[in-house]
């Protein structure tokens, strides 16, 4: 199998790492419009060579697109233009406005929309890591729309890097990841904004900062370029989640004015159920 990645970063060089070191893939291409990003891929040795767009779909089996999701809104339709018999998927974390772009495109059923969930606060090919997909799962979107073999194809590639596999569709999948992804995102980078107000002595948060705190601020080290695209595309569904967000601040807020700690102790209980949920 031979597997074109177009992206080079975090998740397609994890990508990469994985899908060679199991077999699944014999020969690795990476297309990236940063030639950094290339040698540093080719230096790590997560990608066996570096080609053009067109060279690099030419050669494949398979193309794995693993761009910001603006990028991908521009860069599928080309894509699928290239291709004859393979087989295209992307890794995006935002489906509706892509997959209703390229609805009518007559290459749509080699398209497989996808994404693992996974990830870190890292980015570019040197966050690439081995074993970052064990057992987590992966969305794939809108299955009735990509052909059969493009689906079992992809199974077996998701399946080979040890991931479970959740089918949903892509307005339903924009939902469930703005609350359990992309509001995690923006609650770190407004609590980085906060403790970077109020406490202007860095030594300090260095010396103080615990595990729980280091935990909660992880994600605001992710980039802006990945991120701002995300919540553009999903916006509906973020500032839905984001207002819940807020009324639920408000709510601690308003018991610590009214010294209302029995109050507190309730909200805090509730808020421990989410155990039953995840470990």
């Amino acid at each position: 199998m031979v597997i074109t990645i177009i992206g080079v970063g975090l998740i397609g060089g994890s990508m990469a790492i994985t899908l060679k070191e199991n077999g699944f893939a014999k020969h690795i291409i990476g297309v990236d419009k940063n030639p950094e990003n290339l040698d540093k891929a080719i230096r790590r040795r997560l990608i066996d060579e570096d080609l053009s767009l067109e060279e690099g779909i030419a050669k494949a089996d398979i193309v794995i697109l693993s761009t910001p999701v603006d990028t991908l809104k521009i860069l599928l339709p080309k894509v699928l233009d290239l291709v004859e018999n393979q087989i295209v998927l992307d890794v995006g974390s935002t489906k509706t406005k892509l997959l209703e772009h390229i609805k009518s495109h007559p290459k749509r059923g080699n398209f497989v929309a996808t994404h693992p969930m996974a990830g870190t606060e890292y980015s570019g090919p040197e966050a690439a890591i081995p074993n970052l997909f064990d057992n987590r799962c992966t969305v794939i979107c809108d299955v009735e729309d990509s052909n059969e073999k493009a689906i079992e194809k992809v199974k077996a590639l998701y399946e080979s890097m040890k991931m479970s596999i959740v089918y949903l569709d892509a307005k339903s999948h924009d939902i469930h990841t703005a609350y359990v992804s992309h509001i995690s995102h923006i609650s770190s980078f407004a609590l980085a904004l906060t403790v970077l107000e109020k406490e202007k002595d860095e030594n300090r948060i260095f010396e103080l900062a615990s595990g729980g705190f280091g935990s909660t601020v992880r994600l605001a080290k992710s980039s802006p370029e990945m991120w701002v695209p995300i919540f553009e595309q999903n916006r509906d569904n973020v500032m839905d989640v984001l207002d819940e967000h807020i009324n639920t601040l408000a709510k601690f807020r308003s018991l610590l004015i009214k010294k209302d700690f029995d109050g507190f102790a309730k909200l805090i209980r509730k808020a421990n159920t989410i155990s039953k949920i995840i470990d």
